[in-house]
């Protein structure tokens, strides 16, 4: 096993030794065993020093996505026997391509560790009932993250997805105290209560630490303390990973709302600039794309792979929680990025501007109906249950966000309840045109 067991209490400089160590290993696999990486070198070799990797070409998620069209059923960047692996997971294809994700035993286990660090930094303990609320369908946020939540010695409940009002009787009558879902499921929870449970409200559940994970939003402080008021449970950032790479490797821990890296032993961190690529320092302050080196993988290690997510990197010194992994936020994903008249905006930026206007349900949607370039931002809004618009409210929404991200707005107000609820993940930017 290539895991320390207090890796994430261990600073750059303590860590720097076993990071060589297991990219001497993982470099040989590498390089022998993946036919993509070789071809992708152009039969040059990976530099021994893991601080030279920037001198290799990027690698993302469309050249895999080719790699399984042209080497079905999981590209040629897999480097194991297939017959060596113990699970197989399939994203969900909503960007895209549906992915094959092939693990052995030994990256199953690395991988439930790993997310182990994240629920336990989040809070998550032995005595906690917890209810998993992902979908077990192939996705890896299910099995794999109910792995993970075992690993912190909590009782997990494997619920998943459907079947809403089961669940409300379950947590009540099995007295779970936590929840695992995403940030967008409290409000299908709240509305199932309201319909088919009259007089218990939501804080009469005995939730009392949220789980969340899978998309966007927790970084709204609106929406953290809506969540307490309604709910009176501590809603914690718990579950950030990406698919291909592992499901979770970083999470705020109970004395910063920021994302700690948790991985540093067997996952290497870079960022670039989204645009052209070109390496960016990792410091406090910094803001660039995350890119990602298998340090310990198996069947689809990736080297220098792009994730899409652009962060704003907070802190680089150890936190009061004794925790050495640089803290982060997630500004956006590239490719829900929209340009308009020059101006960079992700749908988190949107979210916190329009977060003060108590009419508003909080949930929205960014309709684009033709491709760019754009000179304003379609922005549908949706106004809170028993609210009503009065006549200005778009107007000074706008005059939000041109002040808060320089912006013109065409804004939309909707009824209550006009956007569909999920129990996955909520796309915010709609591109109709596609």
């Amino acid at each position: 096993m290539t895991l320390l067991a207090d890796a994430e209490r261990m600073d750059a400089a303590a860590l720097l030794p076993h990071r060589h160590a297991a990219w001497a290993r993982q470099r040989v696999h590498v390089l022998e065993r993946s036919d993509f990486y070789r071809r992708l070198w152009q039969g040059g070799s990976p530099p021994e020093d893991l601080r030279d990797l920037p001198e290799l070409p990027l690698s993302d998620k469309a050249q895999l996505r080719a790699s399984q069209a042209a080497h079905p059923p999981f590209g040629d960047y897999l480097a194991t026997d297939p017959a060596t692996a113990v699970r197989l997971h399939r994203t969900s294809g909503t960007t895209g391509q549906a992915m094959n994700l092939l693990l052995s035993a030994r990256d199953c286990e690395i991988t439930e560790i790993v997310g182990g660090r994240s629920h336990r930094a989040a809070g998550l303990k032995p005595g906690h009932r917890v209810v998993h609320c992902l979908n077990y369908q192939m996705w890896m946020g299910g099995v794999t993250d109910h792995l993970t939540l075992e690993r912190t010695g909590a009782t997990v409940v494997p619920f998943g997805v459907g079947g809403t009002e089961l669940l409300i009787r379950t947590i009540r009558e099995i007295g779970i105290d936590a929840i695992s879902c995403t940030p967008s499921y409290p409000a299908v929870l709240e509305r199932v209560l309201a319909e088919s449970f009259p007089g218990c409200a939501p804080a009469d559940l005995g939730l009392k630490l949220g789980l969340f994970g899978g998309e966007a939003g927790l970084d709204d402080p609106a929406l953290r303390a809506r969540i307490r008021e309604t709910w009176g449970m501590e809603p914690r950032n718990a579950n950030y990973g990406v698919s291909d790479v592992f499901s979770n490797f970083a999470a705020q821990c109970e004395a910063d709302t920021r994302l700690h890296f948790l991985a540093g032993d067997v996952l290497y961190p870079e960022l670039i600039e989204p645009e052209g690529g070109a390496p960016l320092p990792l410091v406090a302050g910094a803001e660039g794309e995350l890119v990602l080196t298998h340090l310990a993988r198996d069947c689809q290690p990736l080297v220098r792979f792009r994730t899409g997510d652009i962060l704003a990197i907070d802190e680089t010194a150890a936190c009061t929680c004794g925790r050495h992994g640089f803290r982060f936020r997630v500004v956006g994903r590239s490719d829900d990025m929209v340009v308009v008249r020059g101006l960079n905006l992700f749908p988190t930026m949107v979210a916190a501007a329009i977060g003060g206007f108590s009419e508003l349900s909080g949930d929205y949607r960014i309709i684009l109906d033709q491709p760019p370039p754009y000179d304003d931002l379609p922005l549908q809004v949706e106004l809170a249950k028993g609210r009503n618009a009065p006549a200005d409210l778009a107007a000074r929404i706008a005059q939000a966000i041109k002040r808060q991200l320089g912006a013109t707005a065409r804004v939309t107000v909707l009824p209550a309840a006009s956007f569909p609820v999920t129990e996955g993940k909520t796309k915010r930017v709609i591109r109709s045109y596609e």
